[in-house]
């Protein structure tokens, strides 16, 4: 074989194994951020935002809503405030639910 075959060749392996090498790191990285947001999750899972309290479940008007037994703070999910409220005529809990939404936005991106 010529030297130029041999160095087509050796190049050829060499960047096989950068891309490969490429891919596991990605998949490393997208590992740990998914183990990480497993984590946080857990470790923060029916938690108080306020004083880190565990929350309370308690049914109000046929939603599910929770409740921090010691300061008082009421977690919504999605779509609770709407139902529990009735629809917005104002603009005001669309104008809350954009901000809830652009916050979440921001911490994801």
């Amino acid at each position: 074989m010529s030297k130029d075959h041999v160095d087509q060749e050796d190049e050829y392996f060499h960047r096989q194994e950068k891309e490969k090498l490429a891919r596991l790191k990605a998949q490393v990285e997208a590992d740990e951020a998914r183990a990480g947001l497993e984590a946080r999750r857990a470790a923060h899972f029916n938690k108080c935002g306020k004083c880190g309290a565990d929350m309370d479940t308690r049914v109000f008007k046929g939603v599910e809503v929770e409740i921090c037994p010691d300061c008082g703070a009421v977690l919504l999910d999605p779509g609770e405030l709407e139902t529990l409220a009735g629809q917005d005529q104002s603009g005001v809990f669309q104008t809350i639910g954009d901000l809830f939404s652009f916050s979440r936005r921001k911490r994801e991106g």
